[in-house]
């Protein structure tokens, strides 16, 4: 009886584990992410949206004990108003009907349009309104909501005057909503419903924190009306401000208490080139704004900028703004034949042709911050040409503020990396400016402004510069308060700030592990968490957006980590005692929590390899958490698999650690296939959930998991002059410390990376045959030839990436050539023995193309076994969906073939010909052709 039953348990058992289900790329498409979670401002509800891809959102509303109030199809955005009693959310035409509309060519202006959907958390009543184009919310106030209609059609019956009228001019058309004109605009009383529509609207702005409206008009169908208007909600007073026809306004802004607007107004109804753009200021009780500025008064040479953003000081007494330089003009009365066109590059200009042509649109719009003082009425330019780059208080009152150039630098930044930049303080009450710190990374001010700090990454050390002393002071020399694990040819990056204490009297540096209180005048430090003896890192969490100071007589909230286990968790920092207290610890990955503004809830993620990380609501105690969503259900009808960290050491000495995914019900007495995937150091992310996904670059853990593959993600340190060899070192032992376990099919490994991981793999397989397949994602197979490419994306040289960053070999081509050919594939490519998928893009803008192009002719000049996957007017990686698809499926029948003994698919046979491309995709299998 005893040996039937336990006979029976191990059948049961079996058949349990049959009954779940290994992912295939159909179940892929059933996992939620979840996105645009928000919490109320009183802390009682949250809500979410969860989205499969590439279909529509779903919008749920839950109380904080997971009770569902309100979920809507098609809905995503959601936003709270600030009484928590409205939600409001954006709800979009259903993707099927789009798709349907579009295989029937219906015209984008035809296609169904978005809508506003506002829900009442209190009466249950909802509300959707068709036709939107966008909509806001006051900030710190509650009751209305503002929306633009994309399509608002309200035609105006004819009369016999408007008959006649359009008889004597029969070019006359109707205006029309669109840019130029502006869009119907209606501002609904979320409580009384009832709402009021100003037409022809192109701007819009609530006060931050009094209940006052503005927008601009460009007026009726006779421009009557037209001008800017404030509205004050407490009296519904609407007074024009100001009035002009043909006007064009821009950079509405209140100030925070909506006492004060300003503007920038163009009322020049011709078409010169240089448009005369003025200032103009508001105060209320005033019943016209008054100009403060124009092209006739503005500093010689500058005009004032029409795209420079307007900004109040916090007590209200600046108004910030921007001036620019007089563009530079076409002649119009040329024909296009006549334009020479044409690149003129010189060898000293600052930023080389490529930066230039992609940042010409920044370049044409440049503004130059400039502050007027209403209790003066004087104007002070801080920004110039000389020094354009300017950084103010958040809150703006200050005295001071920063400004700097690179100008000096920028040539050399081609090759070093490093930006480096003149800073000089200005005052903004007097003009007066001073030159105060030469050839710094960056700096930035303290809040009150009573110093400038920065990290001078040359000497490694934090900086403080004392604004009324004019002192400057080394406060962390001598101390590591920068990267110690740099392996980098380049000087170590610092760690971070926390932030300063009240009155600038402290500023909190991070060091590895713990925050610093150190005095920015002497540069005394004490160590507030000792997280160093335990490898526990401590980081300063910031709850409330609007905190510009790190109070020292409240505690504090911090996120704690264990370096050595990677298990995350919270701790309460109480600042008068310098005492911790853990709130929350364990194996998994903890987000940063949002906070209720106006209550103590907060919302929270935790996540580990096997669990989602779903919503989590609780308090400054994390004593009573309530999960709140539970986004995949479906996961544990699945073979899921689980994740450990792994131990071995390199064949330089290094003590290393990686990742190794085992699929669910690992047996050690069976041989399983494995996949090496690696980029540089990973081990960090060991507790990070792994959905199932089409990813754009990179095997999916939980996808091959299940497919009964194991998963190694190794580590890699790295030697200066010598990355490939470095990653050899690093990986193959660790191969090799696996497959002594017993449980590695060493007969069936495979390598896959992208960009430097594919780099390091092409380096691999041209020292080892260990692989018995690997996928090499935008690879770089020649060094020398890379090291003069361009970064597309950013127009960047790549030699600084050779001489300081990432490919770590330390200098030139005509310093080190036999470093450039030592570790590139390239020159020892006849001795890869593995067969390789290739999949690099044509609108690649980190590595250019053409490498992997390099790596695929001459594996085919070779008749190595090679595929190329180009997918077409793709970037550094596939990002639609279609390609992200395609890609997993192809790598999976790649691996699968190589590692498994799976059937061959057509394309791996015979390519995919230009004439089927978009066609046939060639998955099919080959019946009779067995690995």
């Amino acid at each position: 009886m005893k040996l039937f039953f336990t006979a029976f348990l191990l059948v049961f058992s079996i058949s349990t584990f049959a009954q779940k289900k290994v992912i295939d790329h159909i179940d892929v498409e059933l996992w939620n992410t979840i996105k645009d979670e928000a919490i109320a401002p009183n802390g009682n509800f949250v809500v979410y949206n969860l989205q499969q891809d590439n279909s529509d959102s779903h919008l749920i509303l839950k109380d904080v004990h997971g009770v569902t109030i309100f979920e809507y199809a098609r809905a995503s955005k959601g936003q709270f108003s600030y009484d928590s009693n409205v939600l409001t959310f954006t709800i979009k035409p259903f993707k099927d009907s789009i798709d349907d509309m579009q295989r029937r060519k219906i015209k984008k202006d035809k296609l169904p349009k978005d809508s506003l959907g506002i829900y009442n958390i209190n009466t249950k009543e909802f509300t959707k309104l068709p036709n939107l184009k966008s909509y806001s919310l006051p900030e710190k106030w509650s009751g209305y909501v503002a929306y633009s209609s994309e399509d608002f059609k309200e035609e105006k019956k004819a009369t016999d005057e408007d008959s006649t009228a359009i008889k004597k001019d029969p070019k006359k058309k109707a205006k029309k909503v669109g840019k130029n004109n502006g869009y119907h605009l209606i501002l609904r009383d979320l409580v009384t419903k009832e709402q009021d529509t100003f037409k022809f609207v192109t701007n819009n702005t609530f006060a931050k924190r009094a209940k006052r409206f503005s927008f601009s008009t460009t007026g009726e169908d006779d421009d009557a009306n037209s001008g800017v208007y404030v509205l004050n909600l407490e009296t519904k007073v609407l007074t024009n401000i100001q009035a002009t026809k043909k006007a064009k306004y821009n950079q509405l802004h209140f100030s925070e208490s909506g006492k004060r607007l300003g503007f920038v107004a163009d009322l020049d109804s011709t078409k010169v080139q240089v448009r005369p753009n003025e200032l103009y200021s508001w105060q209320e009780g005033d019943n016209e704004a008054k100009k403060l500025l124009d092209h006739a008064s503005a500093p010689k040479g500058y005009l004032v900028s029409s795209d420079g953003a307007i900004r109040f000081s916090k007590d209200e007494s600046k108004l910030y703004f921007g001036l620019r330089k007089p563009p530079v003009l076409q002649d119009t009365t040329l024909l296009k034949d006549e334009i020479v066109n044409v690149e003129v590059w010189t060898y000293n200009e600052p930023r080389l042709y490529t930066v230039q042509e992609l940042q010409l649109k920044n370049d044409t719009i440049k503004s130059f911050q400039t502050v007027f003082n209403f209790k003066t009425n004087k104007l002070v330019q801080i920004g110039t040409e000389t020094n354009p780059n300017t950084e103010l208080t958040i809150e703006g009152n200050a005295s001071f503020a920063l400004t700097s150039t690179s100008l000096p630098y920028d040539l050399e930044s081609q090759w070093t990396g490093i930006h480096l930049k003149d800073i000089s303080i200005v005052n903004t009450n007097s003009g007066d400016t001073k030159l105060a710190l030469k050839k710094v990374p960056s700096a930035h001010l303290s809040p009150k402004a009573k110093y400038v700090y920065g990290y001078h990454s040359v000497d490694s050390t934090w900086f403080t510069y004392n604004i009324s002393t004019e002192k400057y002071k080394a406060i962390t020399k001598g101390k590591s308060f920068y990267d110690e694990l740099n392996d980098s040819p380049n000087f170590p990056r610092a760690y971070g700030v926390a932030g300063w204490t009240d009155d600038d009297s402290y500023l909190l540096i991070y060091d590895r592990y713990d925050i610093w209180k150190i005095n920015p005048d002497s540069g005394e430090a004490i160590n507030l968490t000792n997280g160093r003896s335990s490898k526990t890192v401590y980081r300063y969490l910031k709850l409330n957006d609007e905190e510009h100071n790190i109070s020292l007589k409240s505690n504090w909230l911090l996120s704690a980590v264990n370096e050595s286990t990677k298990d995350g968790g919270y701790a309460e920092f109480n600042s008068k005692t310098n005492k911790i207290k853990i709130l929350e610890t364990g194996p998994y990955n903890y987000s940063r929590p949002r906070k209720a503004e106006l209550s103590n809830h907060m919302v929270f993620t935790k996540e580990s390899f096997n669990d989602f990380p779903n919503l989590r609501v609780t308090d400054l105690t994390f004593k009573n958490q309530t999960v709140i969503s539970d986004a995949n259900p479906q996961q544990k009808e699945y073979n899921w698999g689980s994740i450990e960290l792994v131990s071995w050491t390199s064949l330089d000495g290094k003590e290393l650690t990686g990742m190794l995914v085992k699929p669910e019900n690992f047996d050690p007495n069976k041989k399983y296939p494995m996949i090496v995937n690696f980029y540089e150091r990973s081990s960090d992310d060991l507790h990070n959930h792994r959905a199932p996904s089409y990813g754009r670059s990179t095997i999916n853990y939980s996808f091959y998991a299940s497919r009964g593959y194991l998963i190694f993600n190794p580590d890699v340190e790295y030697r200066i002059g010598y990355p490939g060899e470095s990653a050899y070192n690093c990986v193959i032992p660790g191969i090799n410390y696996l497959i002594e376990k017993g449980f590695v099919d060493k007969d069936n490994i495979a390598a896959q990376g992208h960009s430097w991981g594919g780099y390091q793999i092409g380096y691999l397989v041209t020292k080892t045959d260990i692989f018995k397949a690997a996928e090499a994602g935008a690879p770089v197979p020649n060094m020398i030839s890379a090291y003069g490419g361009i970064r597309w994306w950013t127009g960047l040289s790549r030699q600084f990436q050779y001489e300081h960053t990432q490919s770590r070999i330390g200098g030139t081509p005509w310093e080190y050539p036999l470093r450039y050919i030592e570790n590139s594939p390239i020159f020892n490519i006849d001795k890869i023995n593995t067969p390789l998928l290739i999949m690099h893009n044509d609108a690649d803008g980190h590595v250019p193309w053409y490498q992997g192009i390099e790596f695929f002719t001459s594996l085919r000049r070779l008749g190595k076994p090679a595929w190329f996957l180009n997918y077409n007017g793709e970037p550094h990686w596939p990002l639609k969906f279609q390609n992200r698809r395609d890609f997993n499926i192809r790598l999976a029948q790649f691996f699968d073939f190589y590692l498994k003994g799976a059937e061959k698919p057509l394309w791996m046979e015979r390519g995919v010909p230009a004439m089927e491309k978009g066609i046939n995709q060639g998955y099919e299998l080959i019946e009779t052709s067995k690995n």
